[in-house]
């Protein structure tokens, strides 16, 4: 066994750290003393939103998007769609129809399902499952405003052209459904024409 030299023939006073045999010094590192952390809850979320939609009036397939404007936790701007966790004893297409009122100030009604995005993250003392339901809507009356939401996430909210959010939004996933948006209209001429019927007028900047 090896044997610690004495502390007074080191130059800093302190006493060696003895070598184990047939190998390097020991070596301590204090942040790897932590207790490992205990096995995390699993909880599942259920959440909803989607795009209402409001027509322009440059084309049969022109329509725009209401987005949301947020702010990461770095302090990054992020283009997202509104959505929002279920309340009490709502079903998915309440809760979208709700959220997206709330957060963006557009009331809507649904149209179509765009799909569900299903995603795992870990908070601080739980996994979570989040699986979040998205809708086709059509802008049925309001005005375009971030001030009503309860949560007061949001800084902005804009109308965005259809064709060109997939460029804007921030994430992959809500990206790809932009493009399930854009391939619905194109391919349903009587959807194109449900959400343009009895429009409001699109020259104004909010609806009414």
């Amino acid at each position: 066994m090896s044997t610690p030299v004495p502390a007074s023939d080191r130059p800093d006073g302190r006493p060696e750290v003895p070598t184990p045999p047939g190998g390097a010094p020991l070596r301590v590192n204090p942040a790897r003393r932590a207790a490992a952390p205990a096995h995390l809850p699993v909880v599942d979320e259920t959440s909803a939103g989607g795009l209402v939609l409001r027509p322009e009036p440059d084309g049969p397939d022109a329509f725009s998007a209401a987005v949301l404007l947020r702010r990461n936790r770095t302090g990054r701007l992020e283009w997202c769609l509104p959505k929002g966790h279920l309340e009490g004893r709502e079903t998915p297409q309440e809760a979208a129809v709700r959220e997206i009122h709330e957060e963006t100030g557009i009331r809507g009604s649904i149209h179509a399902e765009l799909g569900v995005i299903d995603y795992w993250f870990t908070g601080e003392d739980r996994r979570v499952h989040k699986v979040v339901h998205h809708y086709l809507l059509r802008a049925e009356g309001g005005r375009l405003t971030v001030e009503d939401d309860p949560d007061g996430e949001a800084e902005d909210a804009l109308w965005v052209r259809l064709d060109e959010l997939s460029e804007r939004l921030s994430y992959p996933n809500e990206q790809r459904l932009a493009a399930v948006a854009l391939d619905l209209l194109a391919s349903s001429s009587g959807l194109r024409d449900v959400l343009r019927a009895d429009a409001f007028p699109t020259e104004r900047p909010d609806l009414p």
